[in-house]
């Protein structure tokens, strides 16, 4: 067993459901570990009022919440394997995000789905993929 972990980013689309499968089966095989990753979009603002910040607080509570609640799928699917799973939900910019995330955790690689069902949308990856493939660290596997 290796103690580098596949690191799979996720949001609860089909697309992030087929990334998980195909790194449920990489991690059996490669017998390691997997971290998955839920990014949610954030930037602060310095200039909102005193009210203003007190409803992004509780908005960003609910987001939080709903983010765990999202992970449930995958984390059932890959607890069927019995390979070792961890996850995290954070707020940032999804590709800086993920590829200092593959660096603290020292992963082997990061999996991601691609959302394009077209033939453009597959030609054009999507943002984040293309981020990763280009800024990332260590391999990127992106599953159709």
């Amino acid at each position: 067993m290796t103690d580098q972990p596949i690191l799979v980013g996720y949001d609860g689309t089909d697309a992030a459901q087929r990334a998980v499968d195909y790194a449920g089966k990489r991690a059996s095989a490669e017998g390691c570990a997997i971290h998955l990753v839920y990014v949610l979009e954030w930037s602060p603002y310095s200039f909102l009022s005193p009210q203003e910040l007190e409803d992004r607080h509780k908005r960003r509570s609910e987001e939080l919440e709903r983010a765990e609640h999202t992970l449930k799928p995958a984390l059932d699917t890959l607890g069927k394997l019995k390979i070792p799973v961890t996850s995290e939900v954070r707020y940032g910019h999804s590709g800086e995000l993920i590829c200092a995330i593959a660096k603290e955790k020292n992963a082997s690689q990061i999996i991601v789905g691609r959302k394009g069902g077209s033939a453009l949308g597959a030609r054009l990856l999507g943002s984040l993929p293309l981020t990763l493939v280009q800024a990332s660290p260590v391999p990127v596997t992106v599953v159709p």
